[in-house]
């Protein structure tokens, strides 16, 4: 992967982009994603934000190496601490991930006026997607699309959310399955909860093995399981 290549998630992370971003690009690892979007034409300005002193210096050679020094401004920075004020930022992509960290950076974010909540938000977790959309659906946001797909054997998800003037409200079963997921329900999500399926399953044999009782957490399992089913069937 590199700034003329994109893997294939980060590529639709970056169609989700809206033209003319002003963007902020959190955990940016080699800035791949915000070089690639200016080479383009189709940002304006980025900050990238890396945490660990490695990826970012990987992002500044990057960014120098394309002769963007300008236009992209990578610093070294915990989370949203990376944005400030003038940067005018107004989309956030925070990818790559696990959900919880994501939920985090966001209200450290907010709780710091780092985030201001005019952003649109591009978010790719590699796990722990629930937690994210509540904390999207506490904060206001609504949902504008999700997508979901398979790259090198993993299922990822990217989840593109904005405040709204009416807040939206989302049911248990939209929150674990997502919203918009749950009416497309194309082939990559079929398989994600087939396997959520077959992982808990195998968990449960596990336990049923065990010397210790684990009925309780069985049977936690075991409805866990018929609650997907009865999603996939419908």
């Amino acid at each position: 992967m590199n700034e003329n290549q994109l893997s294939k998630r980060l590529e639709r992370v970056g169609e989700l982009v809206p033209v003319g971003s002003r963007l902020a690009d959190i955990g940016s690892d080699h800035a791949y994603l915000p070089v690639a979007l200016m080479l383009q034409g189709k940002i304006e300005y980025a900050v990238a934000g890396e945490v660990v002193k490695g990826p970012y210096e990987s992002a500044e050679k990057q960014v120098r190496k394309n002769g963007l020094s300008e236009k992209i401004i990578v610093r070294l920075a915990d989370g949203l601490d990376a944005v400030k004020a003038e940067d005018e930022i107004n989309a956030v992509s925070i990818c790559g991930m696990g959900g919880i960290l994501i939920r985090d950076i966001l209200e450290k974010g907010r709780a710091t006026s780092h985030l201001n909540g005019n952003e649109m938000l591009i978010l790719q977790p590699n796990v722990g997607e629930k937690v994210l959309r509540s904390w999207l659906m506490a904060q206001g946001y609504t949902i504008l699309s999700e997508e979901i797909l398979e790259e090198n054997q993993k299922i990822y998800e990217i989840i593109c959310a904005e405040r709204k003037s009416a807040a939206a409200v989302y049911t248990e079963e939209e929150l674990t399955f997502g919203p918009l997921l749950l009416q497309s329900r194309g082939n990559v999500f079929m398989k994600k909860w087939q396997r959520e399926i077959a992982q808990r399953r195998n968990v449960v044999e596990q336990l049923k093995k065990s010397k210790i009782n684990q009925q309780q957490k069985i049977i936690e399992l075991e409805q866990e399981i018929n609650r997907i089913e009865e999603v996939l069937e419908k």
